[in-house]
This record gives C-alpha cells, structure tokens and sequence, in this order.
C-alpha cells in the first residue's frame, strides 16, 4: 500500500528503534510522575494504593513493565 511504504523505509532505519524507546523511557517518567502527585481518592478510584505508586516510583526510566 502507498501509504505503508514510508513507514516501512522509516522502520529500518538505525536511529529509529533508537527514537521509539527514548520516546518510551520519557513517556514512563512523565506517567510515573503524575501518578505519584494523584490524591488517594483518585488512586482508589482507579484501583490502586498508596504503596501501589511508591513501589512505581522506584522504578528507573528505562525498566519497562510491558516490554519483556
């Protein structure tokens, strides 16, 4: 499909893969770091503990839970 091509030709680049999981690792913090200034009515609503988003917060950018 002509569409697909380009997206193909961006994928096999080098510095690509690169940009993706940069993109990832600074997507992690920004969503770590929210979720550590949520109050506890907000973190019951979506299921989550207090020792929940402490545990989070302790991870370093780059340890992915979704990325084995």
């Amino acid at each position: 499909m002509k569409g697909q091509r380009g997206f193909v030709w961006l994928a096999k680049r080098p510095l690509f893969g690169l940009l993706q999981t940069l993109v990832r690792w600074q997507t992690l913090r920004h969503e770590r770091q929210l979720l550590a200034t949520l109050s506890d009515a907000a973190l019951k609503d979506i299921g989550l503990s207090r020792a929940d988003v402490v545990r989070e917060s302790h991870w370093h950018f780059w340890e992915d839970p979704l990325r084995k």
